[in-house]
């Protein structure tokens, strides 16, 4: 590699860097904040290696310690215009104007080192010379590629730890809202099973007074017909039992009727006959359970939608023209071999796509609560009285007259 083609590099890469970072937006924030690390990378490695190997030697020249001069202003005009638009925001409105007064101040840099330095360096310094300073050139350059490779892979690999921890956070997440889903899912379950169990109660319990009730109403036949066997029937007259012949009759057990409540007979503090009939009712108990209401799914799917944008590019030609001088005395070197080497330039469009967020769809299940009326039917005990004493009235009516 010849010292021309190497001190050409640089502003080659960094034009096609100025040409993309000018096609970015501000909402492309992340992709023009990249490529201005990029270009400010490879600025400040340009200049750094002009100013270590190339500067110091052309100073121990006459003719080459102006140019050295200029171009050390030149240079700290550059990083001035670099260190303004390194802290300005990205984002901010007055960085596009910015950015093309940086890329001019390049361009005129890089003209003035083709048209005025590069020649100044052939003819001052020998070939050995100026091998010498390419080698040296070519081993910074090589350094600070190193350099840039190096972080690049720091960068990967904290990306690569970033992404890594962001996946295992994710994975913890999922874990907990299984165990969340698994925590509800046994909930559901005891509730359900509670809700079983007290059914079964209730059902045992409705059939222990059911039982209960039988058992009395059996008693009470047991303890009437006892009752009907062991006390004769009277009117509670003497003369009237005479007379109606009641006096001394036993009367017949009569057959327990069916569909009538058993009774259960007990006699109270004081000695009495008294029978007690249970009654039960059945209790209403109501539950939950959840059951399935449908799916929803939701699909993210890629469309293609085809764009264009319109770029402006900057051609240069080398333009040749002939004058007539100033003055008719001839200054610097004539009547000696020249050449003279231009770069001619073309921008060509670059095309580079950034990743941006749109819009977030979020997806979340909501709980709402309602009442439902449950309308079911329950049983129960009742009593009904039948008053059977017309009879015995009638019969005790002549006794209070008399």
């Amino acid at each position: 590699m010849t010292l021309r083609t190497l001190m050409q590099a640089g502003p080659a890469k960094a034009s096609e860097l100025f040409a993309r970072l000018a096609e970015t937006s501000g909402g492309a924030l992340k992709t023009r904040e990249r490529l201005f690390e990029e270009l400010k990378a490879e600025l400040e490695t340009h200049v750094g290696l002009e100013e270590r190997h190339l500067f110091p030697v052309l100073r121990k020249h006459a003719e080459t310690k102006g140019l050295v001069a200029a171009a050390i202003k030149d240079n700290k005009e550059l990083r001035a215009l670099l260190a303004e638009l390194d802290a300005l925001p990205k984002d901010d409105e007055a960085f596009p104007a910015r950015l093309s007064e940086l890329r001019e101040a390049f361009r005129q840099h890089a003209r003035d080192e083709t048209k005025e330095l590069l020649p100044a360096v052939r003819k001052a310094l020998s070939e050995e010379q100026v091998q010498d300073v390419t080698e040296r050139m070519e081993a910074g350059l090589a350094e600070a590629e190193q350099a840039k490779r190096d972080e690049e892979e720091e960068r990967r690999a904290a990306a690569r730890q970033e992404r890594e921890r962001a996946e295992a956070r994710e994975q913890q997440e999922e874990e907990a809202e299984r165990e969340c889903q698994a925590a509800a899912r046994r909930t559901r379950e005891a509730a359900l099973q509670t809700a079983r169990a007290v059914t079964r109660t209730a059902e045992a319990a409705t059939e222990v007074a059911a039982e209960g009730a039988r058992q009395a109403s059996r008693s009470v036949a047991e303890g009437a017909e006892n009752l009907a066997t062991a006390a004769p029937l009277s009117t509670g007259f003497l003369f009237w039992d005479m007379w109606l012949g009641m006096a001394g009759l036993q009367p017949s057990r009569p057959a327990p009727s069916r569909g009538r409540a058993d009774a259960s007979s007990a006699k109270d503090a004081s000695g009495q006959q008294e029978q007690v009939i249970p009654l039960a009712e059945e209790v209403l108990t109501v539950g939950t359970k959840k059951v399935s209401a449908g799916t929803a799914r939701i699909r993210r799917y890629v469309v293609e939608t085809p764009v264009e944008k319109q770029v402006a590019l900057v051609r240069e030609r080398v333009v040749v023209e002939r004058r007539r001088p100033v003055a008719d005395r001839a200054s610097g070197e004539t009547l000696t071999e020249v050449t003279v080497e231009v770069t001619e330039t073309d921008e060509v469009p670059v095309v580079g796509k950034a990743v941006r967020l749109r819009e977030e769809v979020v997806i979340r299940t909501e709980r709402a609560e309602r009442v439902e009326t449950v309308r079911d039917t329950v049983r129960r005990d009742e009593v009904e009285v039948e008053r059977a004493d017309r009879r015995a009235a009638r019969l005790r009516a002549p006794a209070a007259r008399a």
